[in-house]
């Protein structure tokens, strides 16, 4: 019998269809058993072979007797086609590691995932990306930092990479919306998203972009995910950027990663007497490249990637130089790292409340100022 070349096409397509199947159930058992999952993957040829040996050969293996017996039932294959019919109704897609469009960085880390479920363009995985990683609780400072960064770095053709965490993950992904594309790893199903306040993220970063995660549709946010979810962020990415981190953070984790994977660890400097700046400024201090703007976390790239990107110096509004005198004097009160409460405003102006109130809101809708509950204002960088 002669095969077309189509024919052979459409062979190993329904071939890889049909080992997707097994790879959702040994993910299913196994994503958070790390070890396990990689000392079986590596002891068979195919997928397949693992679900025709005994259970005997499963934990020679080092497996734990009662998952190696689970695997090998009938009934988890059964759960791993119902959840990928119920991704499936949800336009949710499945990439397994022996996909061509598994990506090439992830691959190459000591323990990467075998299943990666996502929700929007699967091409955002061959691009050049970079992580933007932090604090949950932030400053006025680190805020800003965080989305000025991520959109300039967009803007010069990146990917920006977080975990839709709160904090500056959240507005590293917003800040990158602004400039391009955005890459987010959650720490539970995309059917159980966290934090719940994210939805809207969530829904906006698909359109253009993509959410990807290890975890099944409606797996919890467990705390023992996001450790085991950093190992993703920093593989996907060429380098990692810290921004704001305290002495014992999910951050330096992170940044511990990064450097076991090669990838290039760079930090933000903080305000010495910030609690939140104990972590990148230790870094910095043992061999992490200081970061103050966007050339300087292009400049620590790897030469290939400056090659393909498009590195163009993001354009600056000149809003700045049409301001009158009133409004100048106030905009140059705000700082970028503080908030200011509109009572200090009126006190240090001189002017009325209505005057400052109409200036500030002038400023605001010019995207030059940002405001927080309460009253209080802050320059944007």
């Amino acid at each position: 019998m002669i095969f077309l070349a189509s024919d052979v096409k459409s062979l190993l397509d329904y071939s890889m269809e049909e080992d997707t199947k097994y790879w959702v159930c040994l993910n299913l058992v196994f994503a958070e058993y790390l070890k396990e999952i990689k000392s079986i993957v590596e002891n068979f040829p195919t997928v397949k072979d693992i679900f025709k040996a005994r259970q005997s050969q499963i934990i020679a293996l080092g497996v734990d007797k009662e998952r190696a017996k689970t695997l090998l039932s009938s009934r988890m294959l059964d759960k791993a086609c119902r959840e990928i019919e119920q991704l499936s109704k949800k336009n949710y897609n499945i990439l397994t590691i022996e996909d061509d469009n598994y990506p090439e960085h992830l691959r190459e880390i000591f323990d990467p995932p075998i299943v990666l479920y996502y929700a929007g363009d699967v091409k955002l995985f061959k691009s050049p990306a970079v992580a933007i990683v932090g604090a949950r609780k932030t400053t006025p400072y680190g805020r800003a930092v965080a989305e000025k960064l991520s959109a300039d770095l967009a803007e010069c053709g990146l990917t920006v990479i977080s975990g839709m965490a709160r904090g500056i993950d959240s507005l590293a992904h917003w800040g990158a919306l602004k400039g391009g594309k955005t890459l987010a790893v959650l720490g539970s199903g995309l059917g159980n998203i966290y934090p719940r306040e994210n939805k809207k993220l969530f829904e906006k970063i698909i359109e253009t972009g993509v959410v990807v995660t290890e975890y099944s549709l409606k797996t919890d946010p467990l705390g023992y995910h996001f450790p085991l979810r950093n190992r993703i962020i920093s593989g996907l990415a060429i380098a990692l950027v810290v921004i704001e981190a305290a002495k014992k953070s999910g951050s330096l984790i992170s940044a511990r990663l990064a450097l076991e994977q090669n990838r290039e660890v760079m930090a933000v400097p903080g305000n010495i007497t910030s609690e939140l700046s104990w972590g990148t400024n230790w870094l910095i201090k043992t061999g992490a490249k200081p970061v103050t703007d966007w050339e300087d976390v292009i400049e620590g790239l790897p030469l290939y990637v400056k090659e393909k990107i498009l590195v163009h110096k993001p354009e600056k509004t000149e809003k700045g130089l049409h301001l009158n005198g009133q409004e100048k004097k106030i905009y140059d009160l705000l700082k970028p790292d503080s908030m200011i409460h509109i009572d200090e405003i009126v006190e240090r102006s001189g002017l009325s409340v209505s005057e400052v109130l109409s200036h500030l809101l002038k400023l605001e809708l010019n995207g030059m100022i940002a405001q927080s509950p309460g009253k209080y204002f802050q320059r944007k960088l």
